[in-house]
């Protein structure tokens, strides 16, 4: 997408306390910028999330929060309650990403650890969550000053496990909406690489894709690789199964219906000259509508069954689709998201705020509208610098995003329009003349 050089980013006033609801912005900025290069120096894989959560947990404390810690693992539910009014969550995700860092950055992450296979892996915030979580910060903050502004109650939820779509179902299962007050709206977002610094997109409808983990593992009989007349080579039955998966989509989905199947990963065998017993394949598998979704995992274990017995296999494949290893399609509540497009596009100009076709990433923030009924908004934060934006865009090119070891935010721009967009749609939520 080109935007014409008309277009300005960031906030539309040079002066963003000028604007109701962010006095204070400048202020707190410094503090927010230390949080955010802390949080990149020090990122925590999904599930182990502690001191991320301790960090957050204290802030929030700090602004007069009741902060409850270790909510569905490393969760935190931070409440603020002013008054008789609407409930809005505030949701951001803390987990980074096994990739080691290439950015060159002054505050790059060196760290290395354990993941939960004993692997010592290196550990990057490369999706972003330190963004979220630094607007987030921001946003309670700014709220938290302004209670003379709004009524009703704030619900601020930093979620673990994103990464690995757990997090929100744990939370959920551990008591999220009856330990707590129940919300009447959702607020999210994510960074992204598709939009320069500065701009926002406020969708509406499906956002992100549903999405599904599933193992394979198919079986056979093992031997000498000089011998395969002796064996049953599974390595062959996968590698079949992979080309025969590629067709669902081509051949049997319609062509209207966004999906994708990828096999990610391939396990098998020891050694050149062993046929192993069995082979492992990892898929992801991404839909926006549930009967899609559910044609595409039958047609996924029929193929593999029929390879398998094509392949003369001693016994039927293990196929397991993970129940936490999920995500719902994200989808933005149609009347919420046309009622805070006129505030964003008066904050931010309103060619900085656009509709961005939805992706087939997949998050797991769709889960808490779902289990609470709430209409809920996930916005997309650009975070590429505009220069650097326009200069790729004119190439044809698309700068490092999300999951790449190159992906450095345009921080500040970044930042500052996230803090706003939560800001801002809070007020519009809890504000004097707003009702549920």
């Amino acid at each position: 997408m080109v935007y014409p050089a008309s277009v300005t980013f960031g906030l539309r006033s040079a002066r963003p306390e000028t604007l109701p609801g962010l006095a204070g912005l400048d202020a707190i900025y410094p503090a927010l910028d230390s949080l955010y290069m802390d949080l990149h120096r020090n990122p925590e894989l999904s599930g182990h999330e502690e001191k991320t959560a301790a960090k957050l947990a204290a802030n929030l404390r700090s602004f007069g929060f009741e902060v409850t810690e270790r909510v569905g693992g490393y969760g935190i539910v931070a409440v603020l309650k002013n008054g008789e009014g609407p409930t809005v969550l505030v949701r951001t995700d803390m987990d980074a990403l096994p990739i080691g860092e290439q950015t060159g950055l002054p505050y790059a992450s060196t760290i290395s650890t354990e993941n939960d296979a004993d692997e010592t892996v290196p550990v990057m915030h490369a999706c972003g969550h330190d963004i979220h979580m630094t607007s987030w910060v921001g946003a309670a903050s700014l709220l938290a000053r302004a209670k003379e502004s709004w009524r009703g109650t704030l619900v601020f939820v930093g979620q673990p496990a994103e990464e690995v779509l757990k997090g929100a179902a744990l939370m959920i299962r551990d008591g999220l909406f009856t330990r707590f007050p129940k919300p009447d709206f959702a607020l999210g977002m994510h960074c992204t690489s598709f939009l320069p610094s500065g701009q926002i997109s406020v969708m509406a409808g499906p956002a992100f894709a549903a999405s599904n983990a599933v193992d394979i593992t198919f079986y056979g009989r093992g031997g000498h690789g000089a011998a395969p007349q002796f064996t049953v080579d599974p390595v062959v039955i996968a590698a079949r199964t992979v080309v025969s998966l590629q067709t669902i989509v081509s051949r049997e989905v319609n062509p209207f219906d966004p999906a994708v199947i990828t096999v990610g990963s391939f396990h098998a065998g020891t050694k050149r000259n062993i046929i192993p017993d069995r082979a492992k394949i990892e898929l992801t598998v991404r839909s926006f509508k549930p009967e899609v979704q559910k044609q595409l995992l039958a047609a996924i274990e029929r193929i593999a069954r029929a390879e398998a017995s094509a392949g003369g296999a001693p016994c039927e494949p293990t196929v397991y689709v993970d129940p936490l290893e999920a995500s719902d399609v994200v989808c933005n509540d149609p009347a919420l998201a046309a009622r805070l497009t006129p505030l964003l596009q008066c904050a931010f100009g309103e060619a900085n705020v656009v509709s961005h076709p939805p992706v087939t990433g997949s998050e797991d923030f769709g889960a808490f509208g779902c289990a609470s009924g709430a209409p809920s908004i996930f916005f997309a934060l650009g975070a590429i610098e505009p220069g650097a934006y326009a200069a790729a865009m004119a190439e044809g090119k698309l700068m490092p995003g999300p999951h790449s070891p190159l992906f450095a935010p345009d921080r500040e721009r970044t930042i500052r329009t996230g803090v706003a967009a939560f800001t801002l749609s809070v007020l519009e939520l809890l504000g004097p003349s707003a009702s549920s």
